[in-house]
Order: C-alpha cells, then structure tokens, then sequence
C-alpha cells in the first residue's frame, strides 16, 4: 500500500529565523511546509499548490494577513487557517477569528503549543471533504466558500461561523450532536464559547433554512443531546 503524502502546510512569516524555526519543527512533527515571507509570496504558493492548512501572520512587508484570509476563504474555502501574530489584543483576536480563522495564537508561544492548535485546526477541518460546494438542502442552496444561501430566489448572507457550524453538521447529517462536540470542531476556545452560543447560531441558520423557524423540520432539536441536521430527498 502506498504511503499517505504527508499534509500540506503554508506558512508565511517575514521573520527568517522564526520562518527557519518553524519549517524545521513542523517538518520534523509530519508536515510538509512551504514557507512565504510576504503577501505576494503566499498567493504565488496559493496559486501552486493545494494547502490544508495556512498559518498566517498578520504584520507582513507588503500588507495585512487579515487582507488575505478572505481570498483563502472565497478561492479555497476547505483550507484552514490559524493567525500567528504579535497582535494579541482582544479586537484583533475577535477580528481574525470573525475572518473565518480556526485559532489565533500570539507570539511569543510554545512550539509544542503550537503544533498542537494545527492539529486540532486540521481536525476541525477534516470534515469539509464529504460536503459538497454547493449544498442543496430542502428549498436553499448553501455556498459555503461564498458564504452565501439561495432560497426562494434570494441570496443571504452567511457568517464564517454559521457556515462551518453548518457544513460540520451537514457532514454528520443524520446523526445527533452534541452542543460539546459543536464547540470541539467549530470554535475555538479563546472565543470563549459556550452551549448558549451554539442555540443562538442555530436559530441563525433556522432563520435562512427553515419554512417555518418555530417548527424546524431540517435543523432539528434532539432534546437532552443537541441538535440533528436532516436533509430532505430534493423532488
């Protein structure tokens, strides 16, 4: 049997020896790691190759790496992203994470630390490969990369979070989840997220999804566990 390639991972840091630093200890962990040192270099690799995961700082010479998550998010929607940066303050962090971002980790950090948060962000990430884009479900037609749903005609928009709780679910469509299994894959903890936040995000997408929200036939309730995504046979 043939050896699985190894995960693909890009990295852009204009810091050479954090760069050098970096590529070394992901290398050693499994990955194969191309490295970019400016917003230029990272669309090139972007262009070239086929990325799990970016890891992305935000100061860059030639511009903001908040500036290139949207093009990641719009042209290859499965690709994670983890934000590595020197700016931690909290709007930054809410920024990034609003982006779409599976983590923001702030410099300076464990190495270890970090390989663990691109494990996980690689593990919440999995799940996109057996949900297609687009996605029909009953009278909507969801465009996860676009973060946009069609529905009667009309074209509503989708937030980064309510597209990733959404394809999570559809690719456990069938099944119930718990609101704690939710928060593992689609949230990050620095968000600070709790069940609450998980019903709040569900009654978002009952708003775009369901004829009637109050009586939910596709984004069910399954009472003492989570929630159930059904999607109906299209006619």
């Amino acid at each position: 049997m043939a050896e699985r390639a190894p995960t693909a991972l890009l990295l852009v840091e204009d810091d050479p020896n954090l760069g050098a630093t970096l590529c070394e200890r992901l290398q050693s962990a499994g990955y194969r790691v191309a490295l970019a040192r400016s917003l230029r270099e990272a669309r090139r690799e972007l262009a070239l190759d086929a990325f799990a995961l970016v890891i992305l700082d935000v100061g860059l010479p030639d511009g903001s790496g908040f500036d290139l998550a949207p093009e990641i998010r719009a042209n290859a929607p499965a690709t994670g992203i983890v934000f590595l940066t020197a700016q931690g303050d909290p709007e930054r962090r809410v920024q990034g994470l609003a982006l779409g971002a599976e983590d923001y980790v702030v410099k300076p950090f464990l190495l270890k630390e970090l390989v663990l948060r691109i494990e996980n962000a690689l593990r919440r990430r999995r799940h996109f490969e057996s949900v297609p884009d687009p996605l029909r479900i009953g009278e909507a037609s969801v465009h996860f990369g676009a973060l946009r749903v069609e529905r009667h005609g009309r074209t509503l928009p989708l937030g980064p979070r309510e597209a990733a709780l959404l394809r999570f679910l559809a690719a456990r469509r069938g099944n119930a989840v718990t609101r704690d299994e939710i928060l593992d894959e689609v949230w990050s903890r620095d968000e600070y997220p709790t069940p609450r936040t998980v019903d709040n995000f569900v009654l978002k997408l009952r708003r775009v999804l369901e004829s009637d929200p109050e009586r939910p036939e596709i984004l069910r309730t399954v009472w003492g566990v989570g929630y159930q995504l059904e999607i109906p046979a299209t006619r």
